[in-house]
This record gives structure tokens, sequence and C-alpha cells, in this order.
């Protein structure tokens, strides 16, 4: 083929934008890894490995960060488990006695949300390794109510549009929010948030967390960017759903660590999907040997190629014919 006749089919791949998913498409995912977390157990500042219930990746830093529902402080783990660091909570003049931290994600530039579920309360702070976080500095309530132990399991911030969130609430009744939220201290804050669909229409026996797909390249500038992965531990299945409600595809977690509930959803930029599940608590281990999980599902289809990395290509070709027209004259 000549080089003009190469540049004019890849200009027409890029401009052709059936040539994206939209869906990931959850029949197309395996298990391909699964990974103990350090225990930590009360060392290390007093942070907690065990009982793993939220995850969230971190683009900018190339790491994932989970809670544990003792809401002792937040981790920071390498994308195969490998503990980078660790942050402290402080809950004083928050209102929570519980700390139930169920719910996490990552804003940029190390600035994480994390969820309380009982009071349905979320606190922003910028990660600091070793350091703590005062999270009544900077905080929202979304419902202001105490919705007690069935609410809030989960958050997840779309970086579009100037930024908004989606969070679930775990049953009696199940609910699924979408809005903005404006952080601040003593009264400041506000939470625009309204329910996007009836989750009952699904058939989960419960929601244990929710992931934005606007960041994952394969479905830029598709009406996939605004679908959802949904996460049930009571039914022990992972979903991709529409903003109303719509089911996509579906992802069986019944034998994927079946000793572990599986708590947490996040996903990288190449549509890898990450989960954190709590220890084994069904006697299948030893106290001292439990440990909660990290598992990594991968699709077996080749993810499409950004339209950026067709332009460097294709910038790359026009030097090429300039090159080889001189050499031709």
């Amino acid at each position: 083929m000549k080089l003009s006749h190469l540049m004019i089919a890849l200009a027409a791949i890029v401009a052709t934008p059936a040539y994206a998913a939209s869906t990931l498409n959850l029949a197309n995912y395996a298990v391909t890894g699964s990974y103990a977390l350090d225990a930590l157990n009360g060392t290390n500042g007093g942070i907690s490995g065990l009982e793993a219930s939220a995850i969230t990746y971190a683009k900018d830093r190339g790491s994932l960060f989970f809670v544990g529902d003792e809401g002792t402080g937040v981790v920071e783990i390498s994308l195969t488990g490998q503990t980078l660091g660790y942050m402290n909570f402080n809950w004083s003049n928050t209102g929570s006695s519980k700390h139930d931290t169920e719910g996490l994600t990552y804003l940029g530039n190390g600035v994480l949300v994390v969820g309380e579920e009982r009071l349905y309360d979320a606190y922003r702070f910028n990660y600091v390794a070793g350091g703590t976080a005062n999270l009544a500095n900077s905080s929202v309530s979304i419902s202001n109510a105490n919705v007690g132990n069935s609410g809030l399991e989960g958050i997840s911030y779309d970086a579009r549009n100037g930024g908004s969130f989606v969070t679930v609430k775990q049953e009696s009744p199940e609910d699924i929010l979408g809005g903005t939220l404006t952080f601040g201290a003593n009264g400041s804050s506000i939470a625009n948030m309204s329910q996007l669909f009836n989750p009952a229409s699904l058939g989960l026996a419960t929601l244990s967390d929710v992931q934005t797909l606007s960041s994952v390249n394969s479905l830029y500038g598709t009406s996939g960017e605004d679908n959802l992965l949904l996460l049930s531990l009571g039914s022990r299945m992972l979903v991709e759903v529409s903003r109303t409600g719509q089911l996509i595809s579906a992802f069986d977690l019944s034998n994927v660590v079946p000793h572990n509930g599986i708590e947490g959803v996040t996903i990288d930029e190449n549509g890898t999907i990450y989960l954190v599940a709590e220890q084994e608590q069904d006697g299948s281990v030893s106290i001292a040997d439990a440990r909660s999980r990290l598992i990594i599902l991968t699709s077996n289809v080749a993810a499409v190629p950004e339209a950026d990395s067709y332009a460097m290509l294709l910038a790359g070709l026009g030097v090429m014919s300039i090159f080889v027209r001189r050499r031709a004259k």
C-alpha cells in the first residue's frame, strides 16, 4: 500500500465514531489476578487492612486506594496489591460514632472522597502518606439523616462537565443518586443529588458499590461513557447499566473468592476492573491467615486505541511522507 493511501485509511478510522466501543461487555471479562492484601492489624498508625470495603483508581499515581469499614484510615496499594502507604482518619466533630467507611473515590491530584455509610455523609481530603485527615474540615451530608447500617455503600466521581458524583444506598430501600456535591465546613456544604432510576428494577439483592465509566478510553465519545458499573454483594454480581437503569452486561462473581465478600469496584482507563473483598470470615482459614483481597478482571477483547494515538501516528506518517518526497527528488 502506498504511504498516501495508508494515511487516508487511518484518517478515515479516526473520523469514524462507530470504531469505538459503546459498552464494556462484561461477558468478555475474566479473572486474571487475585492478591492478598496486608492485614496491617493496628500497625502503621492504626490503619487496618481487613474488611476492605471500597477501592478507587488513581490514574496520575498509577496506584489504587482502599478503605476498610473500620474507618481507621486509607491505604494506597500498587496495581498488584503491595502496600505503598497509609493515612489516618480523624473523625472529631463529624458526628460519626461507627466510622463505617463504605465508599471511596479519587478526584485527581491526591484528592479523595470517602463516604460514611450510616450518616450518608462524604468527606474530601488530600492524601498525605503517614499523615492524618481531619474529615470534618471538608464534608457534605447527602441525606441529612442517619440511615443506619443500610446506607451509603458506594460513591464514584465523574470528571466531565465540571465534575459530578454517583452514589448508591445498600438496601431498605436500594437507591442510586447522581448530581453535584459542594464540600465545606460549618454548614457551608451543598448536596444537589437526585435519583437516576429505581434500582429495584434490576433485581439485585443489595447494592455494594458504583463506578462511573467516563474515564475508560475505549468508551470515549460513545453512549457507553455514561454507563455505570454496579456491584452487588448480596447477589454476587457485577453489572453494567445505563443511567436510566437498562441492564447492558453482567459478570457472575459467585465463584470468585467464594469465601470473601466482594464489596468494592473501580476501573482504569484501559478498562481493567479492580475489585476488593473483605477477609475470609466463614472459618475457611484461620483468623491469623485471613486477608482482604484484590481481584483483577480484564477483557479478552483488544482495547480500541485513543484518537490521540491515531493523531500521533498520522503526524509521524506525515513526517515520513515529507522525507520520502525529498529523497525522491
